[in-house]
């Protein structure tokens, strides 16, 4: 059951719900209807039994008249099922006179075990002559000097069996059509029910994906305040957000302001080694501080859901942009982009790492760069899309030990090549805030390849 859906869940449970009741009441109902029918059978062998035992309280009548007006011709049919018996107990082998269709066979005495009514009658079951299974009733009669009998009337039981299983058969194809019925219902109760909490599951990957920035439309009285309550979370963490902005904006404010002034303090005096050694440190404090404040900016916007840029012109206007500040050295730059890819982020962020990038590329390349940006599959479900974006350059590349090397801030491989050694670290700084990741490693054609992966949308 575990990670199965809360609809799965319901109808589950609902089902469960549904046989339990259904079976519960057949067996309820078919037991009821076993008692009717022995109650109508058992009356019918009353009837025959107090007719038997008006008989033997008037011996007066001609033998050839006794026993004449029970009325039922299955007791002359030999074997049929049906048979009364009346047994004189008072004597030792006592006289048995027996209905014709009990021939030459005798019925059995009923246990101690068997149900006693008021009256003194005795209900129960026994094996017949012909291994037919007899319902059959007996009570004992004392006639004071006339003697004591023992009086028993049985019929074939095959007809309540008969008349049970037939009502089982229609009662169990009537409860098979209403449990169907039943569960149709309940999906149908399940699935629509259900439905605004599948509006609302969709509305939220919508915001999160950046397609919209609220929960919109019309919801039930008891999703309602859901609903509303999503919303107003949102408006908090947006105003949180908007606070955490303004707070770093002042921050840089307040620290830029006094760097400036001590590095203006210690130009005055350039000659003065004590003065160089504080514009080195200022300079270095200026890219901790510019560093860490980018990293706070981003970690806050990260937070703001529903921001989406489209990867392609990003990627163009750049192209554009690096080719016009190495227009003196002839570069080319390629770009091959899946017009469908989206960044699940801000578009200045992503200009920064594919600038920082496409930069380095720049720099380093003999004539061509080669930008390539697919969307992928995340590995794991319900994760979305991932965006690779890969910079090749045909310039002389690094090795392993360099590659290790040049992520870390402040790296310069090279001091020939302007920069301050910050770029790929930014890169990897922010792909890290965004859960993505860059990684250095050989171009096909021939120099350095930086691949890129950032979160799609």
């Amino acid at each position: 059951m575990r990670g199965s859906s809360l609809a799965t869940r319901l109808f589950l449970s609902a089902t469960a719900w549904v046989v339990v009741i259904l079976v519960i009441t057949g067996i309820v109902l078919s037991s009821v209807y076993r008692g009717a029918t022995e109650r109508a059978f058992d009356r019918r062998l009353n009837l025959y039994l107090r007719t038997l035992i008006a008989e033997v309280a008037t011996p007066d009548e001609p033998p050839d008249r006794q026993f004449q007006s029970l009325g039922e011709p299955l007791f002359e049919l030999p074997l049929s099922g049906w048979y009364w018996q009346i047994t004189r107990t008072d004597i030792e082998k006592g006289e048995v006179r027996a209905s014709r269709s009990l021939w030459d066979k005798k019925l059995p005495k009923l246990d101690e075990s068997a149900d006693l009514t008021a009256a003194g009658v005795r209900l129960g079951y026994v094996d017949g002559p012909e291994g037919q299974t007899l319902r059959m009733v007996e009570r004992p009669v004392d006639l004071g000097a006339d003697g004591k009998y023992l009086v028993s009337v049985a019929g074939d039981a095959t007809e309540i069996f008969d008349e049970t299983r037939t009502f089982d058969y229609y009662l169990g194809g009537t409860f098979a059509a209403l449990t169907i019925v039943l569960l149709l219902t309940t999906i149908f109760q399940v699935r629509f029910g259900l439905a605004p909490l599948k509006r609302i599951s969709d509305s939220i990957a919508d915001i999160r994906s950046g397609r919209a920035e609220r929960l919109e439309g019309e919801f039930p009285v008891e999703i309602a305040p859901l609903a509303r309550e999503t919303n107003a979370l949102i408006d908090a963490n947006r105003e949180i957000v908007e606070r955490a902005r303004t707070h770093v904006g002042n921050l840089a404010h307040a620290i830029k302001t006094p760097l400036s002034v001590i590095v203006n303090e210690a130009s005055a005096h350039g000659a003065d080694p004590f003065a160089s050694k504080v514009l080195e440190q200022a300079d270095l404090m200026r890219d901790q501080v510019a560093h860490h404040l980018e990293r706070a900016r981003i970690a806050a916007r990260l937070t703001v859901v529903g921001t989406v840029t489209e990867v392609a012109p990003a990627i163009e206007a750049l192209r554009r942009t690096m080719e016009k500040i190495h227009r003196d050295r002839d570069v080319v730059i390629k770009v091959e982009a899946d017009p469908q890819a989206k960044f699940r982020g801000e578009r200045q962020d992503l200009e920064e790492m594919v600038g920082n990038l496409v930069d380095n590329a720049c720099k380093w390349t003999a004539s061509r760069v080669l930008i390539e940006v697919r969307v992928e599959r995340a590995a794991a479900p319900d994760t979305g899309t991932a965006l690779r974006i890969t910079v090749d350059d045909d310039g002389r590349g690094l090795s392993a030990a360099e590659r290790s090397k040049a992520s870390r801030r402040g790296q310069r491989l090279d001091e020939s090549k302007p920069g301050s050694g910050l770029g790929l670290s930014i890169v990897v700084d922010l792909a890290a805030l965004y859960g993505g990741s860059l990684s250095l490693g050989s171009a096909p054609i021939g120099g350095l390849r930086a691949e890129l992966v950032l979160p799609g949308a």
